[in-house]
């Protein structure tokens, strides 16, 4: 089981499209999520959760 995803992970995951996803972070439905090294968002299972909840 994976314990990272990318944002791209979260889209085939949850069929939501990216867009969707940066506003709920932007309206704090979404807590802001962590960064690699590489600026990438990078989300938890405790994300996917929330986004469940939500969408």
């Amino acid at each position: 089981m994976k314990v990272n995803y990318n944002i791209g992970d979260l889209v085939n995951e949850l069929n939501i499209n990216k867009e969707t996803i940066r506003y709920y972070e932007k309206i704090r439905l979404l807590p802001e999520p962590k960064r690699d090294k590489n600026g990438y968002r990078i989300y938890s299972k405790e994300d996917i959760e929330i986004l469940w909840l939500i969408y």
